[in-house]
């Protein structure tokens, strides 16, 4: 596993943060949780993206904000599945455990958008990755670190 460090970029393009993606992937291995806070636009179905493309995981990555939680198998070269949550719908705790996600992480990343202050019970440790958006242009700015709690 990769040294599990955080840090600070500026995303110029999607592109960019599709490739903060790839490299925070490294990462990540099952039973990881990654939790993407930011606003609208800010770039978190992108982030997923490049995380998915990084653990090689199949299916197109889209924002399951009407289906609450897409899953992706592993891809054909293994490691873990990926699942992607949208939980800015989610009325509260008996939602989260109606979805499951404690048993998605034994063999899956558990990427969750709009998580923050509902996921994190699930894991001692979790990846939190702060987005923003500049109001003047399409740059936006990402930080991360680990979590212990």
């Amino acid at each position: 596993m990769a040294d599990r460090s955080g840090g600070t970029r500026d995303l110029p393009d999607v592109a960019d943060t599709e490739d903060l993606g790839r490299e925070l992937a490294a990462q990540l291995g099952p039973g990881d949780l990654v939790i993407l806070d930011g606003p609208l636009g800010a770039g978190k179905t992108a982030m997923t993206r490049g995380i998915a493309a990084g653990l090689g995981v199949g299916g197109r990555v889209s924002s399951p904000t009407f289906i609450i939680a897409r899953q992706h198998p592993p891809g054909p070269a293994g490691g873990p599945g990926l699942v992607h949550v949208d939980a800015y719908r989610l009325g509260g705790l008996d939602d989260l455990d109606a979805l499951d996600l404690d048993t998605d992480l034994d063999d899956s990343v558990v990427v969750v958008e709009w998580g923050e202050g509902v996921v994190e019970r699930l894991v001692d440790e979790y990846l939190i990755v702060r987005m923003r958006r500049d109001d003047d242009s399409e740059t936006r700015h990402a930080t991360w670190e680990w979590v212990n709690r």
